[in-house]
């Protein structure tokens, strides 16, 4: 066998599924799914069947807040809040859907005040032992080689150079880590640590349950968390890429200083026994400055002005960082050896036949999903492996893979005129070169 696939399997990839994917789960889900084989194809359309399977401590508090979910591996995510007086359920549409405005509204509090998103599912592992920063090293794109309390965000390669996970490391001692990946990936980037990791000094142990994750984000942020600690939260001492023990409420917290949705924040977490205790705390703490509840749907609309990658959308393991606009996450100018370092020079040193690119449309009526057709001069060049409405920029978002191959440069990506077929119809688009909100990055960092 080869040692990475040619191409992006991911869709008829066994660790799409895990443990809670059992036989009454298969039962249920299919004779949903063989009801709607025939139905219209919704956006963002949520499975009902099978739920819930795994809840986050704060499920009830969610709930009694007005959460509509989704499901995710299993796990119940608020999607969006409904207002009061709005019914907590989704309206499928073609166009803007029925929590379009809440979404916005939710979006609009993380960019000016301040949000708590509940990501407890996000998967976790910790990974220790004598040699666990030497595998780490050889493992990561990224340095991993940071001082006790340095977090890193890094890709995990295949030998192809491909992106085989997109993920978080906190250094909490010097042979002790804590790696945070996305929920959908807990069986794929489990099995990738444990496959190259275990062994020879080293641990791999899934805590995904023992944690839960309270994401606190927004200008506001660091007023609230400081009502609720004693930590000094400064930039100085407390900089963005790293990672403190911080007491809330009586609880010991691991806080992450790092954001997905391009403001001041952290993600706190915290021993799932403790999560009610911290939720009211922090809540409580952060009426005076306005905080809401939000969603993963507002975290979307956020990280797609931001230009931030999705592993599986953006990013997959037929993907390489270069390609994708993250080669500065790339240690080949350190000359320390990792897994797919060969491939990585050969094609940072090559032109690049294909690179990630981002557009806009100005048109509100339409609506942008993902596998829309990319038109250069009228020519198929690729298409867009996300979509969604920047509520902030007031457009369309969409990113996508461009593809020529004498070499997709600056010069040629500006000179071209770009189009997008979106529901069968061509409609004028506009390249996008950096991100769309804050693109130097000054508002995670005050």
């Amino acid at each position: 066998m080869r040692e990475a696939a040619p191409l992006d399997l991911w869709v008829v990839d066994p660790a799409r599924f895990s443990a809670v994917h059992d036989a009454d789960f298969v039962r249920e889900r299919t004779l949903e799914a063989y009801g709607k084989h025939y139905e219209i194809a919704w956006p963002q359309l949520e499975y009902e069947s099978a739920r819930p399977r795994l809840t986050s401590p704060l499920y009830g508090r969610l709930k009694t807040r007005g959460a509509v979910f989704g499901s995710k591996l299993g796990w119940e995510r608020a999607n969006w809040f409904a207002p009061p007086g709005a019914e907590p359920v989704d309206r499928p549409s073609q166009g803007q859907a029925n929590w379009f405005e809440a979404v916005g509204a939710e979006h609009a509090a993380c960019r000016e005040g301040v949000v708590l998103f509940d990501q407890s599912s996000f998967a976790k592992f910790e990974i220790w032992g004598r040699s666990a920063a030497e595998r780490l090293e050889w493992l990561a794109a990224n340095r991993i080689a940071r001082p006790v309390g340095g977090l890193v965000y890094t890709q995990l390669l295949n030998g192809r150079g491909g992106i085989e996970a997109d993920v978080t490391v906190a250094r909490l001692a010097a042979d002790t880590f804590y790696m945070v990946t996305g929920t959908g990936f807990r069986t794929h980037d489990g099995g990738w640590l444990r496959e190259h990791l275990t062994g020879g000094g080293v641990a791999v142990e899934d805590v995904t349950e023992a944690w839960s994750t309270l994401t606190l984000m927004g200008p506001r942020a660091r007023d609230v968390l400081s009502a609720v600690t004693t930590a000094d939260l400064s930039s100085a001492v407390f900089p963005f890429g790293t990672a403190r023990l911080i007491s809330i409420a009586d609880c010991a917290v691991r806080a992450l200083r790092v954001t997905y949705v391009g403001e001041l924040g952290w993600e706190l977490h915290v021993p799932a026994g403790n999560a009610g205790t911290v939720f009211d705390a922090l809540m409580m703490a952060g009426a005076p400055f306005g905080i809401r509840l939000a969603g993963y749907r507002a975290i979307e609309s956020l990280r797609l002005e931001k230009g931030y990658r999705a592993w599986g959308a953006e990013i997959t393991p037929r993907d390489s960082p270069f390609e994708a606009g993250l080669g500065w996450a790339v240690k080949l100018a350190s000359g320390i050896d990792f897994l797919g370092r060969e491939a990585s020079l050969a094609i940072a040193a090559a032109p690049l036949s294909r690179r990630l690119c981002g557009f806009t449309v100005a048109r509100p009526d339409l609506l942008l999903t993902g596998r829309e057709t990319i038109l250069r001069d009228g020519e198929a060049v690729g298409y867009l492996a996300s979509g969604g409405w920047g509520y902030t920029v007031g457009t369309h978002i969409g990113y996508g893979y461009v593809r020529r191959e004498t070499g997709v440069d600056d010069a040629w990506l500006r000179a071209g005129s770009w189009e997008l077929v979106v529901a069968g119809e061509t409609v004028a688009a506009t390249l996008a070169m950096r991100p769309l909100y804050d693109p130097k990055g000054l508002r995670i960092k005050v």
